[in-house]
């Protein structure tokens, strides 16, 4: 799941960023509403963590702005502003959820996958396909009873073919959903996850195949579908 983190506090936000990364989530951070507006016109997110107090102005002018666009993409605020009123006027603006600081990471991780698994949120408890389940609450994945090891960015890439199961998934969709801005992708990146993954799921006895449908992208389909 890939997060926009708008924090303007760069320990703050450097903080949020490794722990929700730990969390398995692909994060970017920005520190104004003018980057904020750039990237969520630039890249897909799943959800955005917004702070209030920017260098450029209240962020609830954006969220008011997004909501005014029937953009309803899941906005958790953060801020410091504890006051009653202060959190009535995030919520009436089109807040999901509110956060104060100081704060934990485990529960601000907590209550972004809350948010994802409401109706028409990005999550669900569990993913099934074939004899492969994907816990997205505690992030493990089963092959039978068998819990399988694997790393958190070809974690990224089965819940994403889980959830398209039958279906193709872009390649630039992948890899809009795994890597953040700031990281460096080589050109055979994705590729190496899908073959790790593919050696991992085969040596686990998984009743699925990963397809690959050259110059579109990939599909996870259960071996007993035919």
């Amino acid at each position: 799941m890939r997060i926009l983190l708008v924090e303007d506090n760069l320990k703050l936000s450097t903080y949020v960023r490794r722990g929700l990364e730990n969390e398995d989530f692909t994060v970017d951070g920005v520190g104004t509403l003018a980057d904020a507006e750039v990237a969520l016109d630039t890249a897909p997110y799943d959800l955005m963590v917004l702070d209030l107090g920017l260098p450029d102005g209240d962020g609830l002018d954006l969220l008011k702005k997004l909501r005014a666009q029937d953009n309803h993409l899941p906005v958790l605020v953060l801020t410091a502003r504890d006051g009653v009123d202060d959190r009535v006027k995030g919520l009436n603006a089109g807040a999901d959820d509110y956060l104060l600081k100081p704060f934990a990471v485990e529960e601000l991780a907590a209550r972004l996958r809350a948010l994802l698994r409401r109706p028409d949120g990005a999550l669900g408890n569990s993913l099934k396909v074939g004899n492969i389940v994907f816990d997205t609450s505690s992030r493990e994945v089963r092959v039978g009873q068998n819990l399988i090891k694997i790393s958190r960015k070809e974690m990224g890439v089965l819940e994403q073919l889980m959830r398209r199961s039958g279906k193709v998934v872009p390649k630039d969709i992948l890899e809009s959903k795994l890597y953040g801005f700031d990281e460096e992708v080589s050109p055979n990146s994705l590729e190496a996850h899908i073959s790790r993954l593919r050696k991992r799921l085969s040596q686990a006895e998984a009743s699925v195949t990963i397809h690959t449908l050259r110059g579109v992208g990939y599909l996870l389909s259960d071996n007993a579908d035919g």
